[in-house]
């Protein structure tokens, strides 16, 4: 239904419903494009009678049972009597002037286009549904960003979605992306920006990072115009902007691609076939994985014992993990004094090689990495480096906080290791990707989603250790992986809780409230299976014998991967797949009840 008359929200002036209707909710005058709902986006785009929709999911419903100041499931039944949608994404099979097609249309009306671990499920049906039928897959977004109440689960959805737009890849799929107004956050920096062609309507906002976030952070007053459609393509990041007017024409004429032949495994990257991975030293028992005489490690044979009296390198059952207070441990993992990425490669790699530069546009001091051994192992190790106790040392560093420059040469890192077929090792500490301008101009969320991407089909073993703060999309950059380990000081969540705080509660003084709703501690991140192990830290913590929390670190990285390395690239490939697509759909054991993980997450 349209009103007898419209109000232009730009520049104010009515407009006859009527008219408002027939040039699709356009204003004549200004030309602002009005936001849309997914039904009437479908309506305009699709063959009048071609939709149909897709088969249902099942995800997971309110995973953390998280209350702000209402609870989750309570905003979910509200969302979903007044838009009439499950979810913030609408999924069907259309056709677009005869042109088949596989349509993932958002809402923003619906918890403001959140991606949660519903959306995450529709748009992997809606990409298997297009591998299946070898049609194009159109994305159509709408988004602030992830959907925090489901904490860490919406962040694995970003994974989930780039792994399943690498699969249309090798298959040879076309994907068009559609951005609307606006789409920011997690959505951007995932499959949005992992489409073959990217369009725009006139004006649609895309970004990382929103402009408040980014005044808010840096103090910088925004240029008029950052971010929009125009500035977009005046920075080289989408491929056009079109009026709504011209969307189906436009979208008919890329539908007629059509799909090549199917070229398996072509996803940039060298696949690993018929060689084996380099073989580490042996000891002198003749067994593999053990450090070479005088090599790091060496003196560590056998496992230590670490926090809580359990023996091993890694902790792999919720019962063996202490509890630990959300905020307490959100401040533990922040601590000035903790090892630094570079602390912790100093100690566990022998001749590590610094390597520098994203052969493009910089080199982002807050990302470190090159070639080194583990336990005997050549590896190629990639980290994020905050910087040391001194102010100085911190801002030099970014404070941990990579720029698109710092993805991309950890993007160049992994694809040489591809190349000689090295095992990767990411080390994650940090509070996120950097916010401000520069960042957004260089391209931060398609840097963050290429590197989703480019993990997802890495065809070498990738164990990725939280070693002290894991924010958002900025850590998860660095851990797609097979295995991941956190340390028993670290956390990992979808966002701070500081910034849950100020967006959910509108009270940044609620932070503590917001850790503990988001539940980033190991124990709860080993019950939900995010990640795989617990590292024992020294009594105290790993700040009171960096030494001995660096060492307890590089025996659990060698015995992960001493698991991973006799797997063939296929192999790997599969297991990678499904240990991201299980995520919010299903639980590992009983997510409710923390039932023990004897072995790790089922895989």
């Amino acid at each position: 239904m349209v009103a007898d008359r419209v109000r232009c929200e730009r520049c104010a002036d009515l407009i006859d419903g009527k008219r408002f209707a027939r040039t699709l909710r356009v204003c004549p005058d200004c030309g602002r494009h009005s936001p849309l709902t997914a039904r009437q986006r479908l309506d305009q785009l699709l063959d009048a009678g071609s939709a149909a929709p897709l088969g249902e999911v099942r995800p997971l419903h309110d995973p953390l049972e998280f209350t702000d100041t209402r609870p989750y499931p309570e905003r979910l039944a509200d969302a979903r009597a007044k838009t009439g949608l499950a979810e913030a994404v609408l999924c069907v099979q259309g056709r677009v002037e005869d042109r088949p097609v596989v349509v993932a249309a958002m809402d923003f009306r619906f918890l403001g286009g959140s991606l949660g671990c519903g959306v995450g499920a529709l748009v992997c049906e809606a990409a298997r549904t297009s591998l299946a039928r070898r049609v194009p897959l159109l994305l159509v977004t709408a988004s602030g960003g992830a959907r925090m109440q489901e904490g860490i689960l919406a962040l694995m959805q970003m994974a989930k979605t780039a792994q399943a737009m690498a699969e249309l890849d090798e298959a040879g799929i076309l994907t068009v992306a559609l951005i609307t107004d606006p789409t920011y956050g997690g959505v951007a920096a995932s499959f949005a920006t992992l489409a073959d062609v990217i369009v725009t309507e006139p004006g649609a906002r895309l970004g990382f990072a929103g402009p408040r976030v980014i005044e808010q952070t840096t103090g910088e007053r925004l240029p008029e115009g950052f971010q929009t459609a125009e500035f977009l393509m005046a920075h080289g990041m989408v491929d056009d902007i079109v009026p709504r007017s011209a969307l189906r024409a436009t979208l008919s004429r890329l539908l007629s691609l059509g799909a090549p032949p199917v070229r398996p495994h072509a996803t940039g990257t060298p696949r690993a076939t018929g060689t084996p991975y380099a073989e580490p030293h042996a000891s002198p028992d003749g067994h593999p994985g053990a450090s070479p005489p005088g090599g790091r490690g060496a003196e560590r044979a056998g496992g230590t014992e670490g926090a809580g009296g359990v023996r091993g390198a890694v902790v792999r059952r919720v019962r063996d993990v202490a509890e630990r207070d959300a905020w307490e441990a959100v401040r533990g993992a922040r601590h000035p004094d903790r090892p630094t990425v570079m602390d912790y490669l100093g100690h566990i790699l022998d001749d590590f090689h610094e390597l520098h530069g994203d052969r493009l546009a910089g080199d982002c001091p807050a990302v470190v990495g090159g070639p080194g051994l583990l336990a005997g192992r050549a590896v190629m190790a990639i980290g994020q480096h905050r910087g040391g106790a001194s102010l100085t040392e911190r801002q030099a560093h970014r404070f941990g906080m990579p720029a698109p420059s710092g993805y991309r040469k950890a993007a160049r890192l992994m694809r040489m290791a591809a190349k000689l077929r090295l095992p990767v090792v990411t080390l994650v500490d940090t509070p996120g990707a950097q916010p401000g301008p520069a960042a957004e101009r260089g391209g931060q969320a398609v840097a963050i989603a290429e590197n989703l991407r480019l993990m997802s089909r890495l065809p070498v073993p990738i164990v990725a250790a939280v070693v002290g703060e894991g924010g958002g999309g900025g850590a998860l950059a660095l851990a797609v992986a097979d295995r991941v380990l956190i340390s028993a000081g670290g956390v990992y969540s979808v966002i701070s809780p500081e910034g849950c705080a100020a967006i959910v509660w509108k009270e940044p003084e609620a932070a503590r409230a917001a850790a503990a709703a988001l539940r980033p501690t190991p124990r709860e991140l080993l019950r939900l299976g995010v990640v795989d192990g617990v590292v024992p830290e020294p009594p105290g913590g790993a700040h009171r014998d960096p030494a001995e929390a660096a060492a307890l670190v590089g025996d659990a990285l060698a015995e992960t991967l001493s698991e991973l390395v006799p797997w063939d690239p296929d192999r790997l490939l599969r297991a990678r797949a499904e240990r991201f697509r299980r995520f919010g759909l299903e639980p590992v054991g009983d997510v409710r009840h923390g039932a023990d993980r004897n072995d790790g997450p089922k895989r």
